[in-house]
């Protein structure tokens, strides 16, 4: 995961106003949407409890609403309005403090996205009335069946909104400050005021949002000037024994009149001024259908490092810098002093224990998050977020592994990520582990997807640390039969065999220059069937292989910008997850790509602001895409397909075949009455991707 194996700025001890801290990481606040009416429940407390145990040294809650139910997207979201959420956040203020952690209460009131007003029938709060809806193109790639889940969160209803008054204003700065004073009284240690993402607060200090002539408006000083009342009237409340964080956005993203860098940074100023004892620089991308990966949720590494470094120059209170911030990358940024602490939200959802294993010397033993946004896409339709690579999350009561009641060998055929996954857990549980590959490595499509998908390198390199251990037996390039398998007198076979990868059934499919997945990542890495590759291919993919080119996903990212063999034009058939990734990975490296989509929506099973970005990255670089495609036939040089009534070519030097992908696990039938106990994961089971290879395998491995 890392190249630096030392981390002492990192896990030095800080402080914050009058809390100290055992470390400069921090969990920042993420929604996990376990409340029952606003009050904390046992699922939250286990959550944020593990990651104070794993070593995090201040925890910070998801959004807890100031004048709960009023100004809440979620009634599962902490209230902070009567004291009859006291004692869940008392009980959740000890767990942190006995698992060796501080804790923060995120206060805010969510404004013009307050869902729970639309729902109750009253109007949103904001400081003036949008002037138009976001552009929601990027629902057009929403299966129905998510158009269907976001719908049922809205209740059918249309929001309207309410300009607030001085009376509205003067209310919220009670609020906030009432709010502070309940933490205090539960034990917290910390409040962080949430003056970004588009809430009341941030709303009032962005230009694109605030409208307003009174004093309120125009002037950054006045459209900061509710945020400063509201520090002031929480450091009156509970200043000096309560620290107070004030989260503003570095910049926003995907608008004219957004908040600007140099905006931010005087704000900054101010609520230091105004009795702010920290400033945590988050970003936000203003439309969350096209731009959400700008922000909050960025897919850049350490996106917001240098917005936090320029509020850093500008105050003297302690800056906290958020933004897919790796444990590397907050080393050196805390030691070039750009930042004093660092927060990482979905690495440690990923992996609770992150900063023990740092501490004890192993950074290769975290799990890493691979980017993938399955969490927060929960968030979209007000449920649990889940973890692709972290089964656990959400449920931290499946932890520690239970040890196997009875030792059984175990024979794992396959390793991809689901076969790993599976070898991994029933190691761990105790169980003797044979892994069966008929490949020359490890990873199966997980190997492949780090070509297009670098995040994914990250989880394989994580993978083959866990299975270098005793007990678990790798034996690559040897095919799994029946009679090999029987051989190994296994107790209990897990087939991860993965996916089977056929041909449309049209004429021209079976040309030499049409390849399936299997064939493309033979060429691309010299291994495995290569008799349906044109010869001179065939040839640079031995050389490839003979140079050790073809050993690294990386030098083959990196050649592959230079010299990729094949033709100008390919045409790629199937726009789900592979089809759409394999066609921006070729266009970015010169090609050009057609892709043919046969339904509607393109990225399925991406989750949501992933193929967001995906789609229109694809589109920016030039992917030519047609959806509701029919693909005729293939010649040597064209692909013929219709979309409607019309019938249409493309150019073809090459054809990815990336659809007619099935879950078949024909070596499990076969094993039925030769071993009593067999289970089918990954793929292999349903096509699911990474996340349904994790989950099954783990579900399967810790009931073995």
């Amino acid at each position: 995961m890392t190249r630096t194996r030392t981390f002492p700025h990192l896990l030095a001890p800080g402080t914050i106003g009058p809390v100290s801290l055992a470390n400069r990481v921090v969990l920042p606040a993420m929604d996990m949407n376990l409340c029952e009416d606003g009050e904390i429940e046992q699922g939250d407390i286990d959550h944020f409890a593990a990651r104070a145990a794993g070593g995090a040294g201040l925890i910070i809650t998801g959004a807890a609403a100031v004048a709960f139910p009023i100004g809440c997207t979620s009634t599962k979201e902490p209230g902070l309005s009567d004291d009859r959420f006291l004692p869940g956040l008392t009980a959740l203020a000890d767990a942190v403090h006995a698992a060796g952690s501080k804790l923060c209460v995120q206060m805010t009131h969510h404004g013009k996205v307050a869902r729970i007003d639309t729902l109750q029938g009253r109007p949103l709060l904001v400081p003036s009335a949008p002037s138009a809806p976001p552009d929601r193109s990027a629902l057009a790639d929403n299966t129905p069946g998510e158009l269907q889940k976001m719908a049922a969160v809205a209740g059918g209803k249309r929001p309207t909104y309410h300009e607030a008054t001085k009376d509205d204003i003067d209310w919220l700065a009670r609020c906030f400050a009432e709010a502070a004073g309940r933490v205090r009284d539960a034990g917290g240690d910390a409040v962080e005021i949430h003056v970004a993402h588009g809430y009341v607060l941030g709303a009032f200090l962005s230009r694109a949002d605030n409208k307003r002539t009174d004093e309120y408006g125009g002037t950054l000083e006045n459209r900061a000037r509710l945020a400063v009342e509201v520090i002031r009237a929480v450091e009156a409340e509970v200043g000096g024994s309560v620290a107070i964080l004030v989260r503003v956005a570095g910049r926003e993203f995907g608008e004219e009149g957004a908040l600007t860098n140099e905006e931010a940074v005087q704000a900054a100023a101010l609520f230091e001024a105004a009795g702010a004892d920290a400033i945590h620089v988050t970003g936000w991308g203003r439309n969350p259908f096209s731009n959400f990966t700008d922000g909050p949720l960025p897919d850049q590494v350490g996106a917001y490092t240098d917005l936090a470094a320029a509020v850093k120059k500008a105050v003297s209170i302690p800056v906290i810098a958020v933004g897919r911030v790796l444990p590397e990358v907050g080393e050196q940024a805390i030691a070039e002093g750009t930042t004093d602490f660092v927060a990482m939200g979905r690495q440690l959802l990923a992996d609770p224990d992150l900063v023990n294993k740092l501490r004890a010397g192993t950074p290769e033993q975290v799990r890493p998050c691979i980017n993938c946004y399955v969490c927060v896409q929960e968030n979209f339709w007000d449920d649990t977020p889940l973890c692709a690579v972290n089964p656990a999350l959400g449920n931290e009561k499946l932890l520690p592994l239970l040890p196997a009641t009875a030792r059984k060998h175990v024979v794992v055929v396959g390793a991809g990520p689901g076969g790993l996954e599976a070898a991994r857990v029933a190691a761990e549980r105790g169980h003797r582990v044979t892994v069966l590959d008929k490949s020359d490595r490890l990873g199966g499509t997980l190997w492949f997807s780090g070509l297009t998908t670098p995040d994914n390198q990250m989880l394989l390199d994580w993978l083959k640390v866990q299975v270098q251990r005793p007990g678990i037996d790798i034996r690559l390039k040897t095919e799994a039969t029946v009679d090999s398998i029987r051989a190994l007198r296994p107790d209990a076979v897990v087939v991860a065999t993965g996916a089977v990868r056929g041909r449309p059934a049209v004429p021209g499919s079976d040309l030499p220059h049409v390849h399936t997945g299997d064939t493309l990542r033979a060429l691309m890495t010299g291994s495995g069937d290569v008799s349906q590759v044109p010869p001179l291919l065939r040839t640079i993919a031995k050389l490839g292989k003979l140079s050790g080119i073809t050993k690294s996903a990386a030098a083959i990212r990196t050649v592959t910008r230079t010299f990729l063999p094949m033709g100008k034009n390919v045409v790629v058939i199937g726009g789900s997850l592979v089809g759409l990734e394999l066609s921006e990975f070729l266009a970015e490296r010169g090609r050009n790509v057609t892709l043919l989509e046969e339904g509607s929506q393109l990225g399925v099973p991406m989750a949501l602001p992933r193929r967001w970005t995906a789609v229109r990255h694809a589109n920016e670089s030039g992917v030519q895409i047609h959806r509701q495609a029919t693909v005729q036939r293939i010649t040597e040089k064209r692909v013929e397909f219709t979309v409607g009534d019309k019938t249409s070519t493309a150019p073809a030097d090459m054809v990815v075949v990336a659809s007619e992908v099935s879950a078949q696990a024909q070596l499990a039938q076969a094993l039925e009455g030769v071993v009593s106990e067999v289970h089918v994961v990954g793929d292999a089971a349903q096509v699911d991707y990474i996340q349904g290879a994790i989950h099954t395998a783990w579900q399967v491995a810790t009931k073995l």
